[in-house]
């Protein structure tokens, strides 16, 4: 894959908090979180994808909580109140996501898929290949 489908973010520290790759053999975008999230590396990330949705849109993301340490339920209302309509206008529709292994990260999804879910087609999975068995099985 070209390294520039492949966007880094990192937090001041030098931890890398998000990694998102275009992959176009699939047709989505993989959103791999990683550690203790706040509002601004979830605004950071969500306004990465806008970008990347601008450059070439693609309907399809696949959002990866596997490595996501702790809660991020703070962040819920600017990700259904603003990202969420910006996201759909740049053209996503179906939103594949990867629950985090701890508690936290789970009930903090939970609570994002009852605010966003009459918005677009959110599936929530415990194992990544049964996330992108689905997104694969879409248009």
């Amino acid at each position: 894959m070209n390294p520039a489908d492949t966007r880094i973010f990192r937090r001041p520290d030098g931890h890398v908090f998000l990694t998102a790759t275009r992959d176009r053999a699939n047709g989505w975008i993989h959103a791999q979180w990683s550690g203790v999230q706040t509002l601004e590396t979830i605004q950071t990330g969500g306004l990465a994808y806008l970008d990347m949705l601008a450059a070439e849109p693609c309907p399809k993301l696949l959002n990866d909580h596997r490595e996501l340490v702790g809660r991020f339920v703070g962040a819920n209302e600017w990700i259904a109140e603003v990202w969420t309509p910006r996201i759909m206008q740049a053209g996503l529709r179906y939103f594949a996501q990867v629950l985090a292994p701890g508690i936290f990260g789970q009930l903090s999804m939970q609570d994002l898929h009852q605010r966003i879910s009459d918005q677009f087609e959110i599936k929530m999975f415990d194992r990544l290949e049964d996330a992108e068995a689905w997104l694969r099985s879409l248009p």
